[in-house]
């Protein structure tokens, strides 16, 4: 099992800040990458940024520039700095990790995706 637990979100007025973090456990081999998506009322899911074990960053263009992602390795951890929030980027905010389960064996099973429950971030005029 693996468990992506999520803190951070809020409500907050436009052009002002917060953080979230995404911390992950459980039967963990290793990560691949740890992402963070948001999902607005009517609207699909959609990715916000990733970042891999090589380090590598990926942004949506609405975020280039104001939102940053780093990743604590040691910690299984994801962070997510928001900076310049725009009512627009009010949503729920969710972690996802594509990681290898650890068997039984202690060898890696198939990667697979995993979520986190969702937190609210809500950004007012």
């Amino acid at each position: 099992q693996v468990h992506l637990v999520e803190s951070g979100g809020g409500l907050v007025q436009a052009g002002g800040s917060l953080t979230l973090s995404c911390a992950a456990s459980g039967s963990i081999f290793s990560i691949i990458a740890m992402s963070w998506f948001r999902q607005a009322p009517g609207k699909q899911r959609e990715l916000v940024a990733s970042k891999n074990s090589g380090g590598g960053t990926n942004y949506a263009d609405f975020v280039k520039g104001r939102f940053t992602i780093s990743r604590d390795n040691a910690k299984n951890t994801v962070y997510l700095q928001m900076n310049s929030l725009k009512p627009e980027d009010t949503a729920v905010y969710y972690c996802n990790a594509r990681l290898y389960v650890v068997r039984d064996d202690g060898r890696p099973g198939p990667h697979d995706d995993f979520w986190g429950q969702g937190t609210q971030v809500t950004v007012s005029s």
